[in-house]
């Protein structure tokens, strides 16, 4: 069952067969059910997941009320609270699952002795962060300097698994406009 976290792994490490199996054995499977909350405002991420399969986002919540999507992961991808995960202190975000998720966990303290123990995980780590860190300013750049159709536009281009599997809430709240104006530009 962790050969996708496995095949993960080589794809992004120098890591040999060896190193990989003693760092796919730090993470534990775990199943959810849809709209399970794994991490709430407040709480110190403790977790860091590995999307075998299903869906999860990150997401925070105005003082308005209204839910902003940050991240979204599908199968094959990684995410957390990251900023909570590495400060270890409170969260000022939610992580929850979108569909049925079977993810891989691996908590705080494993994965910080990986960085030790693994040069190249420590190697690994970086990259992770480097990836994050691009993602988040592509995304702040696009939230700015782009229209609402834009962004749609854009978004159906490079990533349509968004339109395919998001609800219209999930996917106006990533978009950062109104159901209504996401109901316009989908019947355009």
């Amino acid at each position: 069952m962790t050969e996708k976290l496995k095949y993960y792994l080589k794809l992004n490490t120098n890591l040999d067969d060896n190193q990989i199996d003693k760092i796919a054995a730090c993470f534990k499977l775990k199943t959810f059910k849809k709209n399970t909350i794994l991490l709430s405002e407040g709480e110190i991420c403790k977790e860091l997941y590995f999307v075998h399969s299903g869906c999860i986002r990150t997401y925070f919540i105005t003082k308005q009320g209204h839910e902003k999507t940050r991240y979204v992961a599908f199968n094959g991808s990684i995410a957390s609270s990251i900023s909570s995960f590495i400060s270890q202190q409170q969260s000022f975000e939610f992580v929850d699952t979108l569909e049925y998720s079977e993810l891989y966990s691996i908590n705080y303290r494993d994965f910080y002795q990986l960085v030790s123990d693994f040069p190249q995980w420590e190697k690994f780590y970086r990259t992770l962060l480097e990836m994050a860190y691009l993602y988040q300013n592509k995304r702040i750049k696009n939230l700015v300097t782009l229209s609402a159709k834009q962004r749609y536009d854009r978004l159906m281009a490079e990533n349509p698994i968004y339109i395919q599997r998001l609800s219209n809430k999930i996917l106006a709240s990533y978009l950062d406009i109104t159901q209504e104006t996401l109901s316009r530009l989908k019947s355009k």
